[in-house]
């Protein structure tokens, strides 16, 4: 309706235009005057620039409507400034609704901003964004508080802390999660985000101190070895000392004096002898005990070479031909993609696939299908995964919290030290083993490498 009014309004203006020049022409020719023709002319000269500023009312008035939107300043009023008349009020009204829906959607945008801020300074997760240049955009209270550096305005005066961890926060890849050793106070774990944002790349940091945790756990652990090791050696020592008395008691009943020295009784003797093996043997036991703890912590770093999955499994399924033929065990293998490759230390991950198939093919010893399921699954970024799968009895959830302990074990002949090296030997690869089981129905043991 509008635009109908003004396009009769503009029509009437140029009608009115020709209409004077028409007849001042008129007048000036047909009836020789010249006064009537200068004054319509004068009139006509005044009608176009009615109508030139009729037209460009609305373009000045369409211009400031855009800039506000472009400055985002709502504060325009279109009711009162018309000089154009009732035919553009409608105009005016439409600009004012939409500039008040745009008020409204930034005061819903700044309160949400303003509560995301809230919710990003309250949370206990250190929250560090910062772009391509290095200067921080945002930087939250837990983030202060963890790093403890004065006028943190820039990702180097990260270097103020430790050089290192600024190192090793610039060489993040986007997704990637690491942990790093600050000082005897803090512990983080730090886990990169990218993102664009104002035509800006931006890294968004997570951090998080689990020193305590860690204390915690690590005073947890030491509490579970110290159970082991109490156990262990009460076990070889009670035994020790109860014989050392019986056998002090043999020699005191059963010996007696003679000119050649001293004898002793047939039955004594043999008693002394069993009592001297047995002693021997709880000591010997006792020595491997304290050497498969040595071995437990005294596992060397990873060397790493880039490998093809295909290629450890071979050398895995050949050094273990004999043992699975004569169990009469079947493997399995899957590999996707077929050339997948696997960046490790060889012999150690040789190691560890060789205790899990091992206690594997244990497991489906009384079991009628006898089948383990070796499978590898590249994850991207995420890196890739390898799963030893079998159909035996399962492990009880009970003893699936327990079986990476040190000196746990299910099995009567276990030493308990296999799967707890294991699990060390995949934090030094920093990656780690995890299990499911369902009993009776699957065991599945996960390596993940990152």
């Amino acid at each position: 309706m509008v635009y109908k009014r003004f396009s009769v309004g503009v029509g009437l203006r140029i009608f009115g235009i020709i209409l004077n020049l028409y007849l001042g022409l008129w007048l000036y020719y047909s009836q020789d005057l010249w006064l009537a023709p200068g004054i319509l002319g004068l009139l006509a000269v005044i009608q176009i620039g009615e109508m030139i500023y009729y037209v460009n009312s609305i373009n000045h008035k369409l211009a400031r409507f855009l800039d506000s939107i472009r400055y985002a300043d709502f504060s325009s009023s279109f009711t009162s400034d018309s000089k154009m008349g009732n035919s553009f009020r409608e105009v005016n009204s439409s600009f004012n609704e939409v500039m008040e829906v745009f008020k409204q959607t930034r005061a819903e945008k700044e309160e949400q901003m303003l509560f995301l801020q809230v919710i990003i300074q309250h949370i206990n997760t250190g929250i560090i964004s910062f772009n391509d240049a290095g200067k921080i955009g945002v930087i939250n209270n837990a983030a202060k508080h963890l790093l403890q550096i004065p006028q943190f305005r820039d990702i180097t005066d990260l270097g103020k802390l430790s050089p290192k961890l600024l190192e090793d926060v610039m060489e993040m890849k986007p997704g990637q999660r690491i942990s790093k050793k600050v000082n005897l106070n803090l512990h983080l774990i730090i886990q990169s985000t990218s993102l664009k944002m104002g035509g800006q790349s931006w890294t968004l940091l997570s951090l998080q101190n689990i020193n305590a945790e860690l204390q915690s756990n690590e005073l947890e652990a030491w509490q579970n070895l110290t159970k082991v090791l109490r156990h262990e050696i009460m076990n070889s020592i009670t035994p020790i000392s109860s014989l050392v008395e019986s056998l002090r008691t043999i020699l005191d009943e059963d010996s007696y004096v003679q000119q050649e020295g001293f004898l002793i009784k047939r039955d004594g003797f043999m008693d002394m002898q069993e009592g001297l093996d047995t002693i021997a043997n709880r000591s010997k036991g006792l020595v491997n005990f304290v050497n498969a703890y040595r071995d437990y912590t005294n596992i060397p770093a990873p060397k790493k070479v880039v490998m093809p999955v295909s290629q450890l499994f071979e050398n895995v399924l050949n050094l273990m031909k004999e043992d699975l033929k004569s169990a009469e065990v079947k493997i399995e293998t899957k590999i996707h993609p077929v050339d997948l490759e696997i960046h490790c230390d060889p012999d150690q991950i040789t190691m560890i696939l060789i205790n899990l198939i091992k206690n594997a093919s244990e497991s489906l010893q009384n079991q009628a299908d006898r089948t383990i399921w070796l499978s590898s699954i590249g994850q991207g970024d995420l890196g890739l995964m390898i799963q030893v799968e079998d159909s035996g009895p399962g492990i009880i959830p009970e003893a699936l919290e327990r079986i990476f302990v040190p000196f746990y074990s299910t099995k009567k002949t276990g030493s308990g030290i296999g799967l707890a090296i294991s699990r060390q030997i995949m934090n030094l690869h920093k990656g780690s083993l995890e299990v499911t089981s369902i009993p009776n129905e699957r065991t599945v043991f996960t390596m993940n490498f990152r």
